[in-house]
């Protein structure tokens, strides 16, 4: 049974991001975690719904398909018995309801479902990232699943990591241009508090000076403040920073497609940065592409 899910595959080419003298470790433990809200209430949902099937038995899954008390916004509970069979859900895919999802693939051809229903038998719980449509825009998306074995029954909730536009990622350019142009320390600062303004889903605000190339500021990986931009290279080995100062050294502003770790989701992926030159600093905001 193919999947109702369409979605484009990402392009991944690497597994951890050249950052100079930053190790990769030390990179992953400085950049916040924008997914870090929705895991926790994906959690706490997860724990609420395998609880109700403690309480309830398989009887209690038919629950999530009915009772608010297992949706939170755009999370919500579904279930599966240790045979395949589709027992309940509070969202889109209570169109799998009654059926044996056991052939079930992603876009991909993943066969995620066997894959939890595995791992639930082995390990009792744990979490799967597959490729799946996203009601919020209609797109097949990357969604990552907690999922958790009661008796027979699988209780599991997923989310889709949060993605910015082109539009928004422009617009949080232009509101960081005049921050700086209000009070630069101040704005420097703000740029990499995480709970701020600045950082919005997986957007950042990333700045460099534009005669050393040393960073003055980073949304997503505070710790490479003081590096030398210009040593940066993306996973390909291309040289983004010297690249985004060349052009906007010449025409004062730019755009610029290269690979990055995206803190939302921690994959590398296609990104698209807007950048300008601004009082001898290089100012940039990127998006990742869908």
């Amino acid at each position: 049974m193919k999947s109702f899910a369409h979605c484009l595959k990402l392009v991944l080419l690497g597994t951890a991001l050249a950052l100079g003298s930053l190790s990769a470790a030390t990179a992953a433990d400085a950049a916040p975690s924008v997914r870090d809200a929705l895991e926790r209430r994906a959690e706490t949902l997860l724990e609420i719904a395998a609880q109700h099937v403690r309480d309830k038995g398989e009887a209690g899954a038919l629950d999530f398909s009915r009772q608010s008390a297992f949706v939170d916004r755009d999370l919500y509970a579904y279930a599966l018995r240790m045979d395949g069979v589709f027992l309940a859900s509070g969202g889109s895919s209570a169109a799998l309801v009654g059926q044996n999802v056991l052939k079930e693939t992603d876009a991909a051809g993943k066969p995620f479902f066997r894959e939890m229903i595995e791992l639930a038998r082995q390990q009792g719980e744990g979490r799967i990232e597959y490729q799946w449509f996203n009601p919020a825009d209609s797109r097949g998306e990357p969604k990552l699943t907690l999922f958790r074995k009661v008796g027979e029954v699988i209780v599991a909730v997923g989310y889709y990591p949060p993605r910015a536009t082109p539009v928004q990622a422009k617009a949080l350019l232009k509101d960081a241009i005049a921050a700086l142009g209000k009070a630069p320390q101040a704005a420097l600062a703000e740029f990499q508090h995480l709970n701020g303004p600045f950082i919005r889903n997986d957007l950042y605000v990333f700045v460099v000076d534009l005669d050393s190339g040393r960073f003055l500021a980073h949304g997503a990986t505070p710790a490479l403040v003081g590096s030398d931009g210009l040593a940066l290279r993306d996973p390909g080995g291309r040289p983004i920073i010297s690249e985004m100062i060349a052009i906007a050294k010449k025409d004062g502003e730019g755009e610029l497609d290269y690979y990055w770790r995206n803190p939302s989701t921690g994959r590398i992926e296609s990104k698209h940065t807007f950048f300008r030159a601004v009082q001898g600093r290089l100012v940039g905001v990127g998006s990742y592409n869908r």
